[in-house]
């Protein structure tokens, strides 16, 4: 919301699209360029007298494995976005959903987490976390807020979910988990990675961090690798101190330039993806050659309703699920004639990007909706291709393998 005269280095006197341009970009002093210049340096000068100095300051440019200017820079931009407090950015996402569970918890603690969630999640609770430092985890569906508070216990210290689920497309009521965590005395961490701002904005509906992986939407044009953790200064700061400073998972100036740059554009990018993202399910459900078809957008999705509510009417994200009526084999006959999507892993690229999946394989698929364990699925990330083109190309190779 914009408050009396617009300073374009006020994100709280502006509108999305103004900070989104101008958040974390300052002319280069030196040479008057209008663009914040790639400042590659490892080291930073010292003050005359380094005693006296706050080390621990994050806006202290001191050595970049704590923070350099790019990253900095790229950071103030992403705080502002969430409407928060501070953030702090890592090399990828996971290396920030890791800072956020090694910051955090200690042997003989417990975590409540989406029983659809993210393969390197999983698989850092059911195995490195629990069998190295014993710490426990419960695995429940969010979606039953009843069964999210029996598993709530005296030393959960925090609940993991996703705002929407990957890949099931299962969303989150985030306002009624906050509520459980905080009432158990718990955090509320949400990886917001599927539905960016301005779609989304957890921490406005009571989550306590924000986790994105940069390498998707934020950046937008699959060419640098990042994540964040968000949220209020005082979490941030002991994420910084326990997990960047010392563990070193530290983005680089030039990831960090080049997604301070891709985050010009994402308001645009996302009303792009989100318009052909709905024409594309709509198009994908009413074929009878396809078994199901996950996007929050429909009204046949379970959390349609919550979706609406949630997300306001400014749309349901850019990343669905589909299968066709067959087995693996038909599966990978079809991406295989696809000529516009592009067959690979990721999403929130400017390119359409689909990955096909099995009905069994990493851990916890024995949780998804009946339909993904029969058929396995297809996740698709719709990108900025026209949008006639990619239901042309799904047209063409559903019509190639029937």
């Amino acid at each position: 919301m914009v408050h009396g005269r617009p300073d374009k280095h006020d994100p709280a006197t502006v509108g999305e699209g103004t900070w989104a341009v101008h958040g974390g970009n300052e002319p280069d002093p030196g040479t008057g360029a209008l663009r914040r210049p790639l400042v590659m340096a490892n080291s930073y000068l010292l003050p005359p007298d380094p005693e006296e100095m706050d080390w621990s300051n994050p806006e202290g440019l001191v050595y970049t494995r704590t923070t350099g200017a790019n990253q900095l820079a790229l950071e103030t931009k992403l705080a502002a976005l969430e409407g928060a407090d501070a953030a702090i950015t890592f090399a990828s996402g996971v290396g920030a959903l890791h800072a956020v569970f090694f910051s955090r918890l200690k042997t003989g603690d417990h975590v409540v987490v989406s029983d659809v969630t993210y393969e390197a999640v999983w698989r850092l609770f059911t195995e490195l976390l629990a069998e190295r430092y014993q710490i426990e985890s419960t695995f429940v569906d969010v979606s039953d807020l009843d069964q999210v508070r029996s598993a709530m216990r005296p030393n959960t210290k925090l609940v993991h979910v996703e705002t929407v689920a990957n890949p099931t497309t299962k969303v989150a009521d985030i306002a009624a988990l906050a509520e459980i965590a905080h009432a158990g005395g718990a955090l509320l961490v949400v990886d917001n990675t599927f539905t960016p701002p301005p779609l989304y904005r957890p921490l406005a509906d009571g989550a306590d961090l924000v986790i994105h992986s940069l390498t998707k939407y934020i950046n937008g044009h699959g060419d640098a690798m990042g994540g964040a953790v968000i949220g209020a200064s005082d979490l941030v700061t002991q994420v910084r101190r326990d997990s960047l400073t010392d563990l070193g998972a530290v983005i680089s100036p030039f990831n960090a330039w080049l997604i301070l740059r891709g985050s010009v554009t994402l308001p645009l990018r996302l009303a792009r993806h989100q318009e052909s993202a709905q024409r594309v399910a709509e198009f994908l459900a009413a074929d009878p050659r396809i078994a199901f078809v996950a996007y929050p957008g429909l009204a046949s999705h379970a959390e349609h309703d919550l979706a609406v509510r949630q997300f306001g009417g400014r749309g349901f994200g850019a990343m669905l699920a589909f299968a066709l009526d067959g087995d693996s084999e038909l599966q990978n006959r079809f991406v295989r004639e696809l000529r516009v999507i592009t067959s690979a892993v990721s999403l929130g690229h400017d390119e359409s990007l689909i990955v096909h999946s099995g009905p069994s394989g990493r851990g916890g698929t024995e949780h998804y909706p009946e339909p993904f364990r029969r058929y396995g699925h297809l996740r698709l990330s719709v990108g900025l291709e026209d949008a006639d083109d990619l239901i042309a190309d799904l047209a063409a190779a559903l019509d190639a393998v029937s």
